[in-house]
């Protein structure tokens, strides 16, 4: 029986990231929630290339704004994991390119007169980012907010570590 606990404990945790960005876009007030929903569920699941990010009269504003909506609650719940210091704060920059990749970068302000730390870069087609059902996305999700988790305590570790030098 014991094994078995344990096998149960190893196991990653399984989140539902659709329903984290959900509940982000309704709690920052962008959408109602029926409307959270409908736009998570036509933007992230479908054929590819996902026609809603290219059809509208202004493709960047649009892409740009489904980049945010998806890395914004990542970022999000990566800081929640890890205790930045009082005056940091994470930003999302995108360089957006309706022809090839677009550019996702999560970069870490710790505060003034120090320097930025690049924390992410992420390569992604927007009119690709479509997936075949929840699990995929979840994965997706995943990896990325663990490669952010994974980012910010090397860079706390580094600040830290400066700090002692500094003091020394």
């Amino acid at each position: 029986m014991a094994k078995r606990s344990t096998a149960v404990r190893k196991r990653p945790r399984n989140r539902n990231w659709i329903a984290y960005l959900c509940e982000s876009l309704v709690a920052s007030g962008a959408m109602p929630t029926w409307e959270a929903a409908t736009y998570l569920t036509e933007n992230l699941f479908g054929e590819k290339p996902n026609p809603r990010l290219l059809t509208p009269a202004n493709p960047h504003e649009v892409t740009a704004q489904f980049l945010h909506r998806l890395y914004q609650p990542l970022v999000e719940a990566a800081s929640r994991e890890i205790l930045l210091p009082s005056g940091s704060m994470l930003h999302i920059f995108t360089d957006i390119s309706l022809t090839g990749h677009s550019a996702v970068l999560v970069v870490l302000f710790l505060g003034h007169n120090t320097s930025q730390q690049l924390l992410m870069l992420d390569a992604a087609k927007a009119w690709d980012l479509v997936f075949s059902d929840a699990e995929s996305f979840n994965a997706w999700a995943e990896e990325r907010y663990r490669r952010l988790v994974d980012a910010l305590r090397s860079k706390m570790t580094e600040f830290e570590e400066d700090l002692f030098k500094s003091a020394v």
